[in-house]
């Protein structure tokens, strides 16, 4: 059970360094459907670690590719048969990023391909922020594999341009594929977005930070933020057909980018799953996300929940339970499919006055209802704004098995972590 956080001065959980080669930060950690102690996590730009005890100890491993390069942005997917799928962006061209990189692995991460496969090259158009899932489940659609990035128009550096206008080259929009084949081939894009962003160079009025998940049923679950807010869009069809019209499941007073001194730049990017438990709440969709709606120097972290697969959602509920005026920010969510709990971590600054941030952690056992806070981190860091620090963080849990990652800065010097939270 997880204790309010004013009862300890210092977290009860144990803290273990993962790495601080090559300066590492935008996270995503994973645990293999046949081994629960076998977890393997990935950061920029081309970090890759494993674990054989549950976290305890890592193994570093970096990947390349011969063909496309690497360029960050990682995202790692396992299928029903163990294959493990390295997301990336490329780094081949004057673009940076021309295209979605998939690496395969058959031995969960020990050796991989040299080349893999890709997704979305459209010159001049660059490919951003990819996020992938496998239908896990017993639907007709399982083991497929679906990815969501952004598109950054081929006017990414003109101003003048007006955003809405219906040509899908113009401007950001947001685009999917799958992969029936265990990605040895992918569907044509497609955008499923009915409002588009602005060019890529206006950052805070573009659509970006999408993610997606899997429903109980096989259905696909997309959710993004922009301009028009935290939208959601579904397919229950394996992509074939999307909702006509977006869904908007709150609004982003501020916008989706705002400042949280001390970062180099913060993103209140929306994560997002559903419920596959056999609990109460089986079936239930969640998306949390953060944003500046009770000022700029209060920045908290919301959820908001769907029990009709996304056709409406809940107002937003906050998951911080503190009542200062400080900031919460960079925050993940996820669900332990055997039981329905719901984890969100975050960084937080309650218990300072300065730049000192701690990493929390948030547990709703009433399906989002309410939250109860916990410090996991064992001693509070200090960021520059010099120094980027990604713009999210990541938590697996299952099993009762809980795995935060953040990162962290010493000096100059940052580093990657995780507790070990156990239930």
């Amino acid at each position: 059970m997880l204790i309010s956080s004013a009862l300890f001065s210092q977290s009860r959980f144990k803290n273990v360094i993962i790495s601080s080669e090559k300066e590492p930060n935008e996270l995503v950690i994973t645990v293999s459907p046949f081994d629960s102690k076998y977890l393997v996590a990935a950061a920029n730009l081309d970090a890759f670690y494993y674990s054989l005890d549950g976290g305890l100890s890592w193994q570093i491993r970096n990947i390349s590719n011969t063909e496309y390069g690497v360029w960050g942005d990682p995202c790692l997917v396992f299928d029903t048969q163990g294959n493990l799928y390295y997301f990336h962006l490329a780094s081949n061209s004057k673009y940076w990023y021309d295209r979605i990189v998939c690496q395969k692995s058959s031995d969960g991460g020990f050796t991989w391909d040299n080349t893999g496969t890709y997704i979305g090259n459209n010159p001049p158009n660059l490919q951003d922020k990819e996020w992938a899932s496998c239908d896990m489940t017993y639907s007709p659609y399982r083991n497929n594999i679906y990815v969501v990035w952004t598109q950054c128009g081929q006017e990414n550096y003109d101003r003048s341009l007006p955003s809405n206008i219906p040509d899908e080259s113009y401007g950001s929009n947001i685009f999917f594929s799958r992969s029936t084949d265990g990605s040895g081939s992918w569907s044509r894009m497609k955008r499923i977005n009915e409002y588009n962003g602005t060019p890529c160079i206006n950052v805070d009025s573009t659509v970006l930070g999408v993610t997606n998940c899997i429903g109980t049923g096989g259905e696909v679950y997309v959710c993004w933020t922009g301009p028009y807010g935290v939208i959601f869009d579904r397919s229950t069809d394996a992509g074939d057909s999307w909702l006509e019209k977006d869904v908007i499941v709150a609004s982003l007073p501020g916008g989706f980018k705002f400042n949280v001194p001390g970062i180099y730049r913060t993103f209140g990017f929306a994560s997002m799953n559903c419920d596959h438990s056999s609990g109460p709440y089986s079936g239930s969709i969640y998306i949390c996300w953060s944003d500046q709606r009770n000022g700029i120097s209060n920045t908290d972290i919301w959820i908001a929940k769907s029990v009709n697969n996304g056709f409406s959602w809940s107002p937003p509920i906050k998951v911080n339970d503190d009542l200062t005026n400080t900031h919460q920010f960079f925050s993940w969510m996820t669900i332990d499919r055997t039981n329905g709990f719901i984890y969100v971590v975050f960084y937080d600054r309650r218990n300072h006055k300065g730049l000192e941030t701690d990493v929390y952690l948030a547990k709703s056992t009433d399906g989002g209802g309410t939250f109860i806070n916990e410090r996991i981190s064992q001693l509070p860091f200090e960021p520059d704004e010099s120094v980027f620090f990604g713009d999210y963080i990541n938590i697996h849990a299952s099993g009762g098995m809980i795995r935060p990652v953040w990162t962290r800065l010493e000096g100059t010097m940052l580093s990657v972590w995780t507790a070990i939270i156990d239930e």
